[in-house]
C-alpha cells in the first residue's frame, strides 16, 4: 500500500470512528437516562416476591391527595411524575377506577418528580392548586397539557381550572410546599422506588403501564379474597 493510499484510507477511516464512537456514547447517556427515569419500562411488571408493610405504606400516605373510598378494601399508592408519559397513559384509567370501585377503593397520589427539570414544579403547581380544593382538577390538566413548562403556562392552566391565580402563583413562585414533595420522594426512595409510575395495590408492587384490563383484573381478585 503506498503513502497516498494510506493517507486516503486514514482519511475516510478516522471520521468514520469519530461518529462510532459517538454513536455509543450517546447510546450509552440515553440508556442511563432511561433507566434513571423508569421510562425504559414500557410494559408492568408486578414484583411478587416484594410485600410491604401496611402499616408503613398507611403512614406515608396519611396527609396525601386521595379519591374514592374512605373505608376502602383497596388501596392504590401511585407515585407519580406529571412528566412521564406513561403516568399520561394511566391516569384515565385511575380517574375511571375512582368511579366504578368509589365505595372499594382509595387511590392515593404521591410525588416521584425525576423524569425532567420541569417536574418538581409540576408537583409544586398540583400542591398549590390543592390548597385551594383543586388538586385533582390541576392533576388532569396537567397530564392532559403534559410538556408545559414556563410558568405563565402553568399559572394559565390554573387559572383555567378556576383558583385564585394570585394565590397560586404566590404559592408557585414561594415553593410553599417543596417540602412535602420532597417528603413524598424519599418515601419513594424508602420503598425502592426508582421509576414511574410505580404502585403499590394493597401490599404488592408493581411498576410500569399496567394496562386498563390488567388493572381491573387485578381489583376484581382482591376484592374476591
Amino acid at each position: 500500500m503506498t503513502d497516498k493510499t494510506k493517507a486516503i484510507w486514514r482519511w475516510i477511516l478516522f471520521p468514520l470512528l469519530i461518529l462510532i464512537l459517538g454513536f455509543v456514547v450517546a447510546c450509552t447517556f440515553y440508556i442511563l437516562n432511561l433507566l434513571k427515569t423508569g421510562e425504559w419500562q414500557k410494559d408492568y411488571s408486578p414484583i411478587n416476591n416484594q410485600k410491604i408493610s401496611t402499616e408503613l405504606l398507611q403512614q406515608i400516605t396519611k396527609d396525601n391527595y386521595w379519591l374514592g373510598a374512605a373505608n376502602p378494601k383497596i388501596t392504590i399508592i401511585e407515585f407519580a411524575d406529571f412528566s412521564c408519559s406513561m403516568c399520561k397513559n394511566s391516569f384515565l384509567n385511575i380517574r375511571e377506577i375512582s368511579v366504578k370501585y368509589k365505595n372499594d377503593v382509595r387511590i392515593i397520589f404521591k410525588d416521584f418528580p425525576v423524569i425532567s427539570a420541569s417536574s418538581p414544579v409540576l408537583a409544586l403547581a398540583a400542591r398549590c392548586a390543592g390548597e385551594q380544593g383543586l388538586f385533582w382538577p390541576m392533576h388532569d390538566k396537567l397530564y392532559i397539557n403534559q410538556g408545559l413548562a414556563e410558568e405563565k403556562e402553568i399559572i394559565e392552566l390554573a387559572k383555567q381550572i378556576g383558583t385564585d391565580a394570585t394565590r397560586f402563583t404566590s404559592c408557585l413562585q414561594s415553593k410553599k410546599y417543596a417540602a412535602q414533595v420532597n417528603q413524598d420522594y424519599e418515601d419513594g426512595i424508602a420503598l425502592k422506588v426508582s421509576g414511574t409510575p410505580t404502585w403499590f395495590i394493597n401490599d404488592k408492587k408493581y411498576t410500569g403501564d399496567i394496562p386498563h384490563d390488567t388493572f381491573i383484573e387485578i381489583l376484581e381478585q382482591l376484592l374476591k379474597q
